[in-house]
């Protein structure tokens, strides 16, 4: 059993979500230019905000990542 004070660490390939900073690591893109996108995109779908912290859909952020040349 699992201490109370003890955190889960689940893998980034395992999450639904990611931090704009775990984005960034897991497709290797600078979060100052992730940071960019998302400002110019903030309707997104594959965005998500739990209060004032962004979450990124992880599934749905690698299908634009296939779709462009560019971001």
């Amino acid at each position: 059993m699992k201490e109370k004070n003890e955190e889960l660490k689940i893998p980034f390939w395992e999450k639904y979500t990611l931090t704009i900073s775990e984005t960034a690591q897991y497709f290797g893109i600078g979060e100052t230019k992730l940071r960019e996108y998302l400002n110019a995109n903030p309707t997104a779908k594959f965005v998500f905000k739990n209060g004032n912290k962004t979450l990124i859909k992880r599934k749905m952020f690698e299908k634009i990542i296939d779709e462009n040349y560019v971001l």
